[in-house]
């Protein structure tokens, strides 16, 4: 198979599909690779470590998705990319489609075949290509969530951690999963008071055991986030339903209950964000203000540390990528459920219930069209 990795054009997005040992253990089992100049020069994967692991190195994306049997990337493909698919075409990368429409009907409009990273599965029942990104997130939530609270970026202006003598900052995450959790992780090693809320009381109980008496845990309600977001500096949105539009946990009224100066994360932008202000940001222009409450919402925070973002991402997508290229999209998938789990949108049809219900669109079952 001809393997093409183009370079990220999404804004402020370092971060490469695939790194030379990628390159290499593609190689090593028969397949050729392409990598588009520069691709990941900003984060230290000069084109010779790739040239030196067996890629050709080429200098337009367009070159790419014309030859390339499957593209892999990091972000979902923009509109020009969208246009340059072509039918059958394996797209491997993010999509988070539930929340945008337009990706959606130019991904159908493409005929090409879209796995996306955050809905493949594995036997725990776990999404494995979503976590490595979702730690990285979920630490960096803190960071931004701290740097926000200056007074000179808009926030109250406090220490996170505090100093003796002066309280830490009141920290509410909201969702125990991955992203939570590591948010939980900084958040109490930072020394603020930590309060994580999740509907599961299996959750609640594991985060617990893991951190005991230094976080307190409660059970998600709306009356609970009424009641803590009240006194909240800073509040983590870390809820995720796979491939599905995120739930808007806090209402706009819920925010002029707020501390002015505070500050909200939104880790689930992506999927739409869990507050009903919540709107997409970047890198370059992170945050904004609404109603005194600073608002970061950036769609791509692991690309904030792309190198580390990369080798993380790689590690957990080559197993699968080897496995498309060594078997065709349509065996590999159907060999693999965890895989077949991760096929969006196919043949110009949405192939995953939850974006289809969330875009209200017709849904058509993955194991049809690979059996066509």
């Amino acid at each position: 198979m001809l393997i093409g990795i183009p370079k990220e054009i999404k804004n402020a997005e370092y971060r490469v599909g695939a790194v030379p040992s990628s390159v290499r253990e593609f190689v090593a089992n028969g397949h050729r690779v392409m990598v588009q100049k520069g691709a990941g020069e900003k984060i230290g994967f000069h084109d010779a470590l790739y040239q030196s692991a067996g890629a050709e190195i080429v200098e337009s994306a367009e070159a790419i998705f014309k030859r390339a049997d499957m593209i892999i990337k990091v972000k979902e493909p923009q509109p020009n990319e969208c246009k340059m698919l072509r039918e059958n075409q394996v797209l491997f990368t993010y999509l988070h489609l539930a929340a945008d429409k337009t990706l959606a009907a130019l991904l159908q409009q493409s005929g090409c075949i879209a796995i996306a990273y955050e809905t493949v599965t594995n036997d725990q029942g776990g999404l494995p290509l979503l976590a490595p990104m979702s730690e990285v997130a979920g630490r960096l939530s803190i960071q931004a969530g701290a740097n926000s609270l200056e007074m000179i970026h808009g926030g109250r202006g406090m220490l996170l951690g505090g100093v003796p003598g002066v309280p830490p900052a009141n920290v509410l995450v909201l969702g125990g999963g991955m992203v939570g959790t590591n948010a939980v992780r900084i958040a109490m090693g930072m020394g603020a008071n930590v309060v994580v809320m999740d509907k599961s009381q299996e959750r609640l109980y594991q985060l617990d055991l893991r951190f005991g008496p230094a976080i307190k845990t409660i059970f998600s309600t709306i009356h609970a986030i009424e009641e803590y977001i009240q006194t909240a500096d800073l509040v983590i949105g870390a809820v995720l339903i796979p491939g599905a539009s995120a739930p808007k946990l806090v209402s706009q009224s819920m925010l002029k209950t707020m501390l002015p100066g505070s500050v909200i994360v939104d880790v689930a932008i992506d999927q739409g964000g869990c507050f009903e202000t919540s709107k997409p940001t970047t890198h370059d222009h992170p945050t904004y203000v609404v109603d005194g409450i600073v608002h970061y919402c950036v769609t791509n925070m692991p690309g904030a540390v792309p190198r580390t973002s990369t080798v993380a991402l790689n590690n957990a997508t080559l197993p699968f990528a080897l496995s498309l290229a060594n078997d065709g999209y349509q065996l590999a998938m159907l060999r693999n459920r965890h895989l077949l789990n991760g096929l969006n949108i196919a043949k110009g049809k949405i192939t995953y219930k939850a974006v289809a219900d969330s875009l209200n669109q017709l849904y058509t079952p993955a194991e049809e069209i690979l059996g066509e």
